[in-house]
């Protein structure tokens, strides 16, 4: 009698298991994100409620990562380590296809054709605004996971800025500046990095006595130095506005930007060559041959690896003008977007987190050199880079709305040739500029 009891009750139990379906298939698909709203998270963000035999959270997830790095330089060589260790974490398996720096050119295409991609990198200003409408609001899982602690705030505000929401998580951080050998400066006897315009034509002497070159400029990067020294003396709105109804000749701050390169060039404190072809110009920081050159953190890397060195770099911000306006430092960053049509977002955002804060985020910041995403990680490439970030609650832009204008190009030829000591006066310069319009 008990034998024919439990077949009958096995009988039941598997009627039962029948008539119930597999798990969440009698459920409607929520719907996805549209980007300004949060809305339920799409069908598979959740983890799957599987038997896995070792109870992985996102066992049989599969996420497309389009990537902006290739293999074989030192971050692709990084994120795929982290997202083999968080495929044995989790389960999820990161399918990485290696795009590139031409990312950019492919993007637009496959996202509003909703390709398979469940997340990308690429630069902060084109996610928050290009790439916006295909994006999802990570808003409530940065909230849930305690994203502030881990992130740069300047950052976080920009993209929330542009889109309207947190569309993206910070992966490589970049700051601009003086990019300088350091132990040039010790051996010139230059003891405090310069703050103001007189105490960095003072450093640039004592760098000119001690037989360096005080500054190197490379044509690639003379539009970026230039924009510098304009925001100083009547900031990115001044520009704004010099860009919308030109100007240049009769607006004081911008001719005596133009005339402080000049100074600087007249005065012998560029090397040789300058403006040189990139990056000859900024490879004599690493061969011993010059001390400083304006431009952002990558700068570093480029050269060391350009030139085998091993230089003791330090930044410092463009400095202070008399009578300026502005002593804002130039700040950017690549970064991860989730898609709003991917069917894992949490998935996606959790290794997005795994790959940039915490062992895996210093790992990223120690083999690329580069500022850590993570502020609560040791920058070892670049003292003081974490701290200048963590006091910024805005970024100067990468020459603004000067680089939307058509005549562009012919504005970047003709700083270049101001570096090259083509002009007699800043005012000579600015007249230039405006015949352009």
């Amino acid at each position: 009698m008990k034998k024919l009891f439990a077949l009958l009750l096995a009988a039941v139990m598997v009627l039962g298991l029948v008539a119930c379906g597999p798990a969440g298939n009698d459920q409607t698909e929520p719907p996805k994100s549209t980007g300004n709203q949060t809305q339920a998270p799409p069908k598979g963000s959740e983890p799957p409620q599987t038997n896995a035999p070792e109870g992985k959270k996102y066992e049989g997830v599969t996420l497309n990562y389009w990537s902006m790095w290739n293999a074989a330089e030192a971050q692709g060589k990084v994120i795929a380590e982290a997202a083999a260790a968080f495929e044995e974490e989790t389960g999820a398996h990161i399918n990485i296809e290696w795009k590139g720096r031409d990312i950019n050119t492919l993007l637009s295409a496959a996202l509003e054709s909703q390709e398979d991609i469940d997340l990308f990198d690429e630069d902060y200003t084109r996610i928050g605004q290009v790439y916006a409408p295909y994006t999802a609001d990570l808003t409530e899982m940065a909230a849930a996971a305690n994203y502030d602690a881990v992130s740069y705030s300047v950052f976080n505000n920009q993209s929330i800025a542009w889109a309207g929401y947190l569309n993206s998580i910070t992966e490589q951080p970049n700051i601009g500046g003086v990019f300088y050998d350091r132990d040039a400066f010790e051996a010139a006897g230059i003891t405090a990095d310069p703050t103001t315009w007189a105490e960095f034509l003072d450093a640039c002497q004592k760098l000119k006595d001690n037989g360096v070159a005080p500054l190197v400029q490379d044509s690639a990067y003379t539009n970026f130095s230039f924009y510098y020294q304009l925001t100083r003396h009547i900031g990115e709105e001044g520009i704004a506005d010099l860009r919308e109804n030109g100007g240049w000749a009769d607006n004081a701050g911008a001719v005596a930007a133009a005339q402080e390169i000049i100074d600087l060039v007249k005065a012998g404190y560029f090397a040789d060559g300058t403006p040189s072809e990139f990056p000859s110009g900024e490879n004599k920081i690493g061969l011993d041959e010059a001390a400083m050159v304006i431009c952002a953190d990558y700068v570093c890397a480029e050269v060391d690896g350009n030139t085998e060195s091993q230089t003791n770099w330090g930044v410092f911000n463009v400095p202070a003008v008399e009578g300026g306006v502005s002593t804002a430092a130039y700040m950017g960053t690549n970064s991860l977007a989730i898609t709003n049509y991917s069917e894992n977002q949490q998935a996606a955002f959790d290794f997005c987190l795994f790959l940039v804060t915490g062992e895996w985020g210093q790992k990223l910041a120690d083999e690329a050199h580069q500022i850590p995403a993570d502020p609560n990680n040791t920058c070892s490439s670049l003292p003081g880079a974490v701290e200048t970030l963590l006091a910024a609650d805005a970024p100067m832009s990468w020459c603004g709305e000067l680089n939307t204008h058509p005549a562009w190009q012919a504005m970047r030829d003709e700083m270049t040739r101001l570096f090259a000591g083509a002009y007699e006066t800043g005012a000579d310069f600015c007249a230039a500029i405006d015949a352009l319009y």
